[in-house]
């Protein structure tokens, strides 16, 4: 390998690590429970601005939409969260690492989980917000991230510092309704209060919320209807009180539900990964998933979140490119990207000074998720600029090609 190997990840690492971590020109009101992270931390965070001064606390939030439609209900929702009006143990990413044999290879697996949930307001006043799988899976792209497995569930029950008491309520007609989120919501800071527990501490927390999962149970020809596949909420390890279970409609969130994120970001053995890439493969997946391989590691997205704005006022987004897998690289690397609708593709690779050495896509092509692969050739060793425009809007990744 080149002696320049170590210099050419450190900068690869840096790149990707702007998707988590807020830009440094972010101009919001300081947090002073926000410190500076390196490569070499254990913590991270989401890519979200400063909780804003005026923002609204969880119950004044609970309020202004309670009574709401569902679809306006999220709305809401995603903008409350992408504004950064969101409590610090929601922001918060922790590493988990995970070690096993594959075929005779022993891999270690480090990958970012929410120390909590998502919730609105603040470390004082918030509200555990539950939403349908569209909109976790919105906020979950808009994040760089995913959504949890079951594996991934039990993995960060086991290691919580803080593994609370699961809370039923009893079942009625009202579990899908804003007081009863809050109802629930107050229970869990209630037995919060009284362990003492500092919300403002980078410890995760668990057993408290049933988790929306990814899982090949989404797509299943099971079911002739889109649907949540829900697991956890559990009273001990291995011990969950909810099955992995997909009976209700996409469209269903209850009291119980939770969503906690994970970064796409992930080190396999010392080299960056993405974590969406180990689950579609047939031998790594066994590192965060006990049911094989996940093609689709992701739930189908809806248009009425697409037209949601960011935090900076960006214009509609209706592509997603994804980072190449792997990276780095030795000759050949798989892109993936995605289109809400149809859209004029132009997928290239540029060197560092700016010229385009391939085009990989040059076409209008349909709705949906797309792979291509680029074969190297020639290109010597060296950083590469992975840009896809569509129309005036373009995401771009840096690659990493070591020969």
């Amino acid at each position: 390998m080149p002696a320049n190997c170590h210099s050419v990840k450190t900068a690869l690492l840096f790149v990707a690590l702007q998707m988590i971590l807020p830009p440094s020109g972010n101009t919001a009101t300081p947090n002073p429970g926000r410190r500076q992270s390196t490569p070499a931390d254990t913590l991270r965070y989401l890519n979200l601005p400063d909780r804003p001064g005026n923002a609204l606390t969880g119950s004044a939030f609970a309020k202004r939409v309670t009574g709401l439609s569902l679809q306006d209900r999220e709305k809401a929702v995603v903008r409350e969260i992408l504004s950064g009006n969101v409590p610090s143990f929601s922001r918060k990413m922790r590493a988990l690492t995970v070690h096993r044999t594959i075929n005779g290879k022993r891999y270690e697996c480090t990958f970012f989980a929410t120390c909590d949930y998502l919730a609105i307001g603040s470390d004082q006043d918030y509200l555990y917000i539950p939403m349908t799988p569209a909109a976790a899976q919105y906020l979950a792209d808009r994040f760089n991230g995913l959504l949890p497995t079951k594996t991934i569930v039990d993995m960060i029950y086991s290691i919580a510092e803080i593994k609370l008491h699961p809370q039923p309520i009893p079942p009625s007609s009202k579990m899908t309704t804003v007081p009863v989120f809050k109802q629930h919501t107050d229970s869990i800071r209630q037995q919060i209060s009284q362990i003492g527990f500092d919300r403002s501490s980078d410890f995760i927390i668990a057993g408290h919320k049933k988790d929306i999962i990814i899982s090949n149970k989404i797509y299943s020809p099971d079911r002739t209807y889109e649907r949540v596949v829900i697991y956890g909420w559990h009273l001990s390890e291995n011990h969950p009180i909810q099955p992995v279970y997909n009976g209700h409609h996409a469209e269903y969130a209850d009291y119980s539900h939770g969503v906690r994120l994970i970064s796409k970001l992930a080190f396999l053995n010392g080299n960056t990964v993405q974590v969406d890439e180990i689950l579609k493969d047939a031998s790594l997946s066994a590192l965060l998933s006990d049911e094989g391989a996940i093609a689709r590691p992701y739930y189908p997205t809806r248009d009425i979140l697409t037209s949601i704005g960011g935090r900076s006022g960006d214009p509609k987004l209706y592509f997603r490119l994804n980072p190449n897998y792997p990276n780095p690289f030795n000759q050949t690397t798989t892109i993936s990207y995605w289109l809400s609708k149809l859209s004029v593709v132009d997928l290239g690779v540029f060197n560092l000074m700016g010229e385009k050495i391939a085009t990989l896509v040059s076409e209008p092509q349909p709705a949906g998720h797309y792979r291509v692969q680029w074969q190297a050739g020639a290109s010597a060793s060296g950083i590469y600029l992975l840009r896809l425009r569509v129309g005036s809007r373009e995401q771009r990744f840096a690659m990493t090609l070591i020969k």
